[in-house]
């Protein structure tokens, strides 16, 4: 049997809430997390979804799921989720419907300096500039 494939579920909130909102903000911080729990039960995540208000039934959602190639939905926390779609319940619904597990990683989220803000910022403002996140 091959490894269970994970798609991470990540918030594309706006930067100008990065003050307010800096774990909602911080894509590459979510991902983390649910990489990290993939890790740790033996699965694989295989990509990453940035969404903000998708509605559930959106086609491109399911596309890999269709196709065989994720079994999993990963989220960092509830707020992520509810960042990520039009209505949660919809979404927990489609997701049975169609037999894929929807796991909510519910690490607590990282408390963040202005350093680390600042990171977030310099990362998400300057993706054109050659700029990599290191």
């Amino acid at each position: 049997m091959g490894e269970v494939r994970v798609a991470a579920i990540t918030s594309l909130t706006p930067l100008e809430e990065l003050d307010s909102e800096p774990f909602l903000v911080d894509t590459r911080g979510q991902h983390v997390m649910c990489a990290r729990w993939a890790e740790a039960q033996g699965y694989v995540v295989t990509c990453q979804l940035l969404l903000y208000g998708l509605r559930p039934d959106h086609s491109g959602l399911w596309v890999d799921v269709e196709a065989g190639l994720v079994e999993v939905f990963a989220v960092a926390n509830e707020r992520v989720l509810d960042r990520a779609f039009t209505s949660v319940p919809v979404f927990f619904a489609e997701c049975e419907r169609r037999g894929v597990r929807l796991e909510i990683v519910g690490q607590d989220e990282p408390s963040y300096d202005a350093a680390m803000k600042a990171d977030v910022h310099r990362r998400l403002s300057m993706p054109t500039a050659g700029y990599n996140g290191c």
